[in-house]
């Protein structure tokens, strides 16, 4: 291990054909500073060791990129650290064996035997000032130290010929030794509910890559499109790969395709693009995983094949966001297992790794329980229920894939019924799917919603664009462990790593797809790359400048809702009053503030404590940095202060403790809530109606009283049918003043939040009820009928 201040000559021993070639370079008149602060090492995710050095080795034009002789395979890892270095310099950097002549200052690529030490994607990099050195067991481990090399340049390298004219590039000194905790180190991507062309496919590759992510999760069928050619049966990608065009209108609130209607939106790769796709994640280190769903999410390959439903269709790709979609393979179709076979054999024939993907997940069997086939393949089979028809189905497909020397991989959903036998589990409701596969001895990938669906929100939803609903920030991301305490050491080995997952319903474009998953991919990455114990929030936001500036300098979309100001509020001190305080998510920032409806600069008020509020006010605040602003908006928030706020609801039956909003005081807190009923400020009651008493401290007139409701029916959340207002002197002896009924139907696909309100005659009380009622069960036609129904309420106001 070299020591700080020693030459990179002693490392260089173990591979001595390169050391003679490496000589000094004298430092030429311009230089690039370095972007990190002095004596620390900007890496992500952070390594399992660093050591910052003095001075820097200066890349110029004859510096020379050496491989040892009689490696062909590091010559690939070569030929991308030339690319590198020669997008901002302008360079095209010799590549050279050992035996080539010797030059000024080189880096060497140098495979050793260090598997024990680092494993196959582990690597050793020394930067000296005479030269550049990465060692590792396999050129995978090469490729990430040249990943880390990249971290060392300033950020301007990323910029196309950004260095030309200033003579040189810089890299600081330093020492790295670094290894991965998981193998599966994955990202997803949704290519069927939008199609992305092949470009940004490769573009994807890359981001996984320059994190040191190194398995690409391709969801390439779905209801809403088909995305792979497949020879046998081309209707797949002529029929099932298009949809009639209804982009202009919310996901959940698209008509299905009409008669005469054309299907013109989507598109398909070729079986030629996959192959090109293939190679190219190959040259980064990444293995595709290809998506083929099955039994549901099928209806864009059951509008081309319709014969392998239980009813026969006719069917057509849906545009949008459907629920139920009964329409799935029918597993009692000795024909549909012919034809997956078919499918499978030319995917296999595609991705050369050891798994295909087949999804599994929300598969509703209402039509197996009415189709004869399925029925009789119970009985033949001794299947007691349809979730045991399921866990056949997938034990068939598995043996397929087994006999093609593959493994296969599914949601946790084929759990249901019995496991296949030799199958992996992704876990994505939670982990707990995860911890049973391992406890069973299956491998496991966890990927769960809470932390994984870089589709959600990561910041106020009213300051970000259209997101599909949920609320995973950047911290909740970086907060992730793939191992849970509930496995023993023995069945934690059996956790491959975690997968972040971008799901495109609400993702049309590739910069869309790249502000959703920048920075929280570099998160999602420190998680599965780096030692536990190296993992620490305030360090990683501590490098996030440096990061957003590298991606800034690569044209990537990344977004900056980290530095957003989170506006909450906070315990009041007695009625008649609201609280606010202010926070982002890194930590350290100035936070300043302005209650007159400007926007704060870097001189307006510093947040300091709570701020208190004896009237309707609206806060408007940004963080800072270096007086310059780092948020990327102001945030703005109006607090409601009436008769009611402050004071503590005394509830008849309490809030779900899934959905507690701020707490007890969420109804009279002041703020507000979003169209987003996991965004903190909706209390949620399940199944129950809400029954709340407010105690005004003394008799006052009131004049008014008002509520507001969210409806969200894709998440089971409907607006009360009635609310009544009720007033006492006494607490006991409650009269109803007034009652609100609900006008807006419980079909309505879009999100509505409705505030129900009473205008009284001034009428002096000292308690205040308000009873909205729940409609009860969830309707018949919803595909969650006869489930408890959820209300949502956000604040009671009292004038």
């Amino acid at each position: 291990m070299t020591k700080p201040g020693q030459s990179i000559k002693r490392s260089l021993m173990a591979c001595p054909a390169l050391f003679l070639m490496l000589a000094g370079c004298a430092a030429p008149p311009r230089t690039i500073p370095q972007a990190a602060r002095p004596g620390r090492l900007d890496i992500t995710p952070a390594p399992l060791r660093a050591d910052s050095r003095p001075g820097a080795f200066l890349i110029m034009r004859a510096t020379r990129i050496l491989v040892q002789e009689g490696r062909p395979e590091v010559m690939n890892v070569a030929s991308y650290l030339r690319d590198m270095l020669g997008r901002p310099t302008g360079y095209e950097l010799a590549v050279e064996t050992a035996a080539a002549p010797a030059g000024p200052g080189s880096i060497a690529l140098c495979l050793e035997d260090l598997a024990g030490r680092l494993g196959p994607e582990g690597y050793l990099l020394d930067v000296g000032p005479n030269g550049i050195e990465i060692r590792a067991a396999a050129p995978a481990g090469l490729f990430y130290g040249v990943q880390t090399l990249r971290q060392l340049l300033p950020p301007a390298a990323e910029r196309p010929a950004s260095m030309l004219g200033t003579g040189s590039l810089r890299v600081p000194c330093a020492s790295v030794e670094d290894r991965p905790r998981f193998s599966w180190r994955g990202g997803m991507l949704d290519c069927s509910r939008h199609f992305f062309p092949k470009e940004f496919v490769k573009r994807w590759i890359d981001i996984l890559a320059m994190h040191k992510l190194n398995t690409f999760h391709w969801h390439l069928t779905d209801d809403q499109g088909w995305r792979i050619e497949i020879k046998k049966y081309p209707r797949l990608a002529e029929v099932g790969a298009w949809r009639v065009d209804r982009e202009d209108k919310h996901w959940n609130a698209r008509e299905p395709q009409q008669p005469g209607e054309p299907a013109a939106y989507g598109g398909f790769y070729t079986q030629d693009d996959i192959r090109e796709i293939v190679a190219y994640a190959a040259s980064r280190f990444v293995t595709i995983v290809p998506e083929i769903e099955m039994p549901g999410h099928a209806k864009a390959a059951l509008t081309a094949y319709p014969q392998f439903s239980c009813t026969g269709g006719p069917f057509t790709v849906p545009p949008g966001g459907y629920w139920p979609i009964t329409d799935v393979f029918c597993p009692g179709n000795d024909g549909t297992y012919e034809f997956l076979e078919n499918i499978l054999t030319e995917v296999v024939g595609l991705f050369p790794g050891p798994f295909v993907h087949i999804g599994g997940d929300e598969v509703n069997k209402a039509e197996w329980q009415r189709c004869p086939k399925c029925q009789a393949r119970m009985k033949a089979e001794g299947l007691k229920d349809e979730n045991e028809l399921q866990s056949y189905f997938v034990r068939r497909v598995e043996q397929v894939l087994i006999a093609k020397g593959r493994r296969l991989l599914g949601w946790d959903e084929i759990l249901e019924g019995g496991l296949a036998p030799q199958a992996t589990v992704m876990s994505w409701r939670g982990t707990e799917g995860g911890i049973a596969a391992a406890k069973a001895g299956h491998d496991v990938v966890m990927s769960p919603t809470s932390h994984c669906y870089i589709d959600y929100y990561q910041g106020d939803p009213s300051q970000e664009p259209l997101a599909i609903g949920g609320f995973v920030p950047l911290r909740k991301v970086y907060s992730f462990e793939p191992v849970p305490d509930a496995l023993t050491p023995a069945e934690a080995t059996h956790v491959l790593g975690g997968q972040a997952n971008l799901w495109t319903e609400y993702i049309g474009n590739g910069k869309y797809a790249e502000y959703m998953a920048l920075p929280r991919l570099a998160a999602l990455a420190e998680v599965v790359w780096s030692p536990k114990s190296a993992r620490n929030w305030d360090d990683f936001a501590a490098r996030l400048q440096g990061l957003l500036a590298r991606y800034q300098a690569a044209d990537m979309n990344a977004a900056r809702s980290a530095y957003l100001v989170a506006i909450k509020a906070d315990s009041a001190p007695g009625g008649n009053r609201a609280a606010v305080s202010l926070e982002t998510e890194v930590p350290g920032l100035e936070i300043r503030y302005t209650t007159d409806g400007s926007d704060p600069g870097p001189s307006a008020r510093l947040f300091k404590k709570p701020v208190v509020l004896k009237k309707t006010t609206t806060l408007r605040a940004a963080a800072f940095g270096d007086a310059r602003r780092l948020s990327p908006a102001v945030s703005s928030e109006r607090f409601l202060v009436h008769a009611a706020s402050g004071l503590t609801p005394t509830m008849a039956r309490p809030f779900s403790p899934s959905y507690p909003g701020g707490g007890p005081r969420t109804l009279t807190d002041g703020l507000l809530g979003s169209r987003d009923h996991a965004d903190g400020r909706w209390q949620g009651y399940e199944g129950t109606d809400l029954d709340a008493v407010i105690d005004l401290g003394r008799p006052r007139p009131i004049h008014r009283i008002a509520t507001r409701f969210l409806q969200n029916i894709n998440d089971w959340i409907f607006l009360p049918s009635t609310v009544e207002f009720l007033v006492s002197e006494n607490g006991r002896d409650f009269l109803k003043v007034a009652e609100a009924r609900n006008d807006v139907s419980p079909r309505t696909a879009d999100i509505v939040i409705k505030e129900f309100a009473a205008s009284l005659a001034p009428r002096r009380a000292r308690y205040v009820r308000v009873l909205a009622r729940t409609i009860g069960a969830v309707p018949d036609w919803h595909f969650g009928a006869g489930g408890k129904a959820w209300l949502f309420a956000d604040e009671i106001i009292v004038e």
